[in-house]
Order: structure tokens, then sequence, then C-alpha cells
């Protein structure tokens, strides 16, 4: 009797404390929801706003018109310090001035990123992009050593020869009409970044059908496609009713390349000798991968292969598409604006002469206009048109009351159009960015890179990188833009990118025209 009882209540047991724990987090799911959404209440929104579902259903699909979507609100609540929306049950925060967007960025407790990064875990796992608290801190502290300019002047070497295969590259079209450059100038970063991040030559330059060319940029694409849906988000939806079978097999793809190559150099690289010379007299060359395999923690012990693998994944996630973008829309900013691509080349050559040797850590400092054009470029067209925290504590944005765990969304293509700061926004004017009229500018009103705490690590690779690309190419051609701003249609996914790439002709630059 007693087992009969016994067998016939533990069932109704499990089946009560199941219903038990289920009703207690519907109930706080519930009422953390509800506390938003009334707190929030008084911060400016977008039309209709559904319970739950929030302005999910407002926005567009194709990642063009809902960038385009996002550009549109900003415009239209200008005059306001700040508006929210609801992606779903997640509220955020819309932020596009500096003085709001201090406020969370200049803030250390507001250093973890957003809900949607999540979606970028079974990419690059918490490194330095995604993770928080101790661990970023840890890593962060660890890695930056690994950027100090001394280090990043070992790397220019590589840039200088894909730069000079780019070029190559690039003969083939002059004098021949418009021709697209996006995926040339996306190739030769890829090149640069896997060579300098892992000291693998993958030559994506002559194999653009690489396998792992086309994954790195599937899974942006998916990623991206998730972010904005988020009756997508729940992972059992994702995997049996939408695209979790193609990012599983495109995840895989990627990450096999960069694991292989990682237990290929943990076996054969030496760290003893890595910076004295080889048996030929020559310097060996160092990549990040190899400084972070030697790299230890406070304790003493060496970072995990899964470690190793977090930051390398990261690193050529956003060390080339980033830098590639950029490089673009400079080239079609440079083909626009005939007089600024004059005074850059006079200043290449005042400093080379008609030389065509490789270009020096000593070259790069003199090339002070080239930059002032990459920070309008960057100021133009933000490789990052938006990026987004998690708040940790309650605060006031600008007076309104924002609960903790609200999400604050930067839009960095606002945020630098503030016709305070940036007068005439939509001029290319690389003039700004002399130091005399940067006087004054607030900090937070151009954030490229990010900025406070969790800035861009690699900023100062991606401006190295930039300007021995630009200035090798300016050296050899004329660049001329075969598109007018408005039919560039840039579209905001992981990266900003033109929807139709950027259109160009070249002219063979003579050496003895370039001082005309």
């Amino acid at each position: 009797m007693a087992v009969l009882f016994g067998s016939s209540t533990a069932p109704l047991l499990g089946v009560s404390i199941f219903i038990a724990i289920l009703t207690y987090f519907t109930y706080k799911l519930l009422s953390d929801y509800l506390h938003k959404w009334f707190e929030m209440k008084p911060i400016p929104e977008l039309g209709t706003t559904y319970p739950f579902i929030g302005n999910a259903l407002e926005f567009k699909t194709n990642a063009g018109d809902f960038f385009r979507q996002i550009e549109d609100y900003t415009r239209e609540f200008r005059d306001r310090p700040l508006f929210k929306l609801w992606l779903g049950p997640v509220p955020f925060v819309v932020l596009y001035h500096a003085e709001t967007v201090e406020t969370v960025l200049a803030n250390p407790i507001h250093m973890d990123k957003s809900f949607a990064y999540k979606f970028l875990h079974p990419w690059l796992g918490t490194g330095l992009l995604t993770s928080t608290g101790r661990k970023w801190r840890q890593r962060r502290k660890m890695l930056t050593p690994t950027f100090h300019f001394s280090i990043l002047a070992d790397f220019l070497e590589v840039m200088n020869e894909q730069a000079e295969i780019l070029v190559e590259k690039l003969e083939k079209h002059v004098g021949k009409g418009p021709f697209n450059c996006f995926s040339l100038i996306t190739l030769c970063a890829l090149d640069i970044i896997c060579e300098t991040a892992m000291g693998k030559k993958i030559y994506a330059q002559n194999n653009s059908d690489s396998e792992y060319v086309k994954s790195v940029y599937k899974m942006s694409d998916i990623i991206s496609r998730r972010q904005r849906t988020p009756w997508l988000w729940p992972d059992f939806i994702y995997n049996y009713f939408s695209d979790g079978w193609e990012h599983d097999k495109t995840l895989k793809i990627v990450q096999s390349f960069t694991y292989k190559v990682i237990h290929e150099r943990a076996e054969n690289v030496s760290y003893t000798e890595s910076d004295s010379e080889n048996n030929q007299g020559t310097r060996k060359r160092r990549a990040f991968l190899d400084m972070l395999l030697s790299t230890t923690y406070e304790d003493g012990s060496k970072m995990s292969h899964q470690d190793i693998q977090e930051e390398v994944d990261t690193f050529m996630f956003r060390g080339h598409d980033t830098t590639a973008a950029s490089m673009n829309w400079a080239l079609h900013l440079l083909g626009s604006h005939p007089e600024v691509q004059r005074k850059v080349q006079q200043e290449l050559q005042e400093v080379f002469g008609t030389s065509s040797r490789p270009i020096n850590t000593e070259d790069l400092k003199k090339l002070k206009y080239l930059e002032c054009v990459i920070k309008e470029a960057l100021r133009l067209f933000p490789s990052v048109p938006f990026f987004a925290r998690s708040l940790g504590e309650d605060c006031h944005i600008n007076g309104f009351k924002v609960p903790k765990g609200a999400n604050a969304i930067i839009i960095t293509y606002s945020l630098h159009r503030d016709p305070r700061y940036f007068p005439e926004p939509e001029e290319f004017r690389p003039e700004r960015f002399w130091p005399e009229n940067s006087v004054g500018r607030p900090p937070y009103a151009y954030v490229p890179f990010s900025a406070g705490l969790r800035n861009c690590i690699g900023q100062r690779f991606a401006l190295m990188e930039e300007k021995v690309v630009l200035a090798s190419i300016l050296r050899n051609f004329t660049v001329e833009a075969c598109q007018k701003r408005e039919d560039l249609r840039p579209v905001g996914e992981l990266i900003l990118r033109p929807e139709k790439g950027i259109v160009i002709k070249l002219e063979k630059k003579m050496p003895q025209t370039l001082s005309d």
C-alpha cells in the first residue's frame, strides 16, 4: 500500500514543483517587465508600442531599410535628448547627443554589453568584445601591452606587402571604366588581419572563393538578422524554425579554421626565439597569436586554448570588416572630392617624392592630413553604426529616469551629425580634425571606436592599416567616385556597408604629375 501510495504521489509532487518554479519565474519576469514599463513611461516613444511585442512589428526586415528607419527616427527626435523603443519585452533608450552618451559611456557601472550581444557568444565566446566584469578587466589588462606601438610597428611589413598586392589587383582596372572595389579592399584587410593576428597566410586576395572568407561574412549577416527579430531569440524556435542549422554549419567552418591554426601554432612556435634572429639572420615575424600563447595571468597561469580562440575569433571579426568598410567609404569620399584628394597626394609627394619604397613608422607620423581624412570618413560613415550597453544601475539621463537592466543604444551615425559640433554635418571636411579645429568639441561627440573604459583596443592598429593601404592606393592612382552620396544606401548590420558596394574609376598617377 505504501509503495503504491508513494509511486502515485511522486509524479504529482514533481509536477507541482515544476508548476511552482514556472509560476515563480513567470511572476519575476512579469513584475520586472511591468516595473520597467511604468518607470520608462515618461520617456518619448515611437508610434505604437504593444505589450510584450513592443515596436518589433514596425521594424523593416531588410537590413538597409531597418537602418534608414532608425536614422529617420533620430532625425524626427533630434530636438529631444532621447527616445525609447521596445524590442519584444526588452527596453532600449536611444542616444544620439554627446551629453546623453557621456552619461552611459563615462560610467564604469554601465560597461556590460547589451542583451543583443549574447547572439555573438556561440562565435566569439566571452572574449574582449562580449565579456563583462572581472573577466573583461583581467583580459583587457593582459592584452593592452600587445597593442603597444612598438609591437604594432612589427606588423607594418605585412601591411605594406598586402597593400602592394592590392595595388597590383587595382592596376588591372586602370582606364577600364567603373568597377566595384569593395571586395578587393575587404580581401586585403582580411589578409592583413589573418597574418598579423594568427601568423597565417590565407591568400584571400588571390582566392576570394575561400570557404572561410565566405563564412565570416555569412555569420555577420545571420547574427544581425536574429538580433532585430525578437521572435527568433528563443533558441528552440531559432534552431527548429529558422536559421539555426545554417548558423551552426557556418560557425563550424569559421571556428574549425581558427582552432586548427591555434593548435598548429602552439606546437611549432618557440617563445624564447620569437624575438631573436633565425639562422638566415632575419628577424622572425611575431603574430598576435604568438603573444597570446606566451601571455600569462597574474597568478602565472597561461591562457587556455579556448581563451585564446575567443580573442583570435574576436580580432578576426572586428579586425578586418571594420577597417575594410572605413577604407571603402574613405575612397568614395576622396573620389567625390578631387580637391581633398589633391591635398592628400601633395602630402604624399612631400613625404615620399617619386619613391616607391614601403611606408615606415616615421612616414605614418607625417601623414597628418591623411589621418584627418580617415577621421572625417569615420565621422560620416562610422564602421560600427550603433552599439549598446546594459545599464548597471538606475540612472537619470537628461532628466529622465531609466531603470537598471534597461539597454542604452548609441547611434554613432546620428551622434556624428550633431550640427552643434559639426556644422553642415553632411559635408566632407577633413579640416574639422586639425587640432585647432577640435578645441572645445566634447570627447563624446565623436566615438567611432567607442569611448570610456571599453574603447576599442585595436584603434591604433586600424588607423595604421588604413593609412598604409590608402596611401599605397593614392601614391599610384587617382580615384574618381561613380556614385552620388544618395545612391550609396548604407546598410547598418554589425558593420556599416554600402548596399551596392563602392563603384570607382582609376587612372594611373604618373610620378611627374605628383607635384602639379
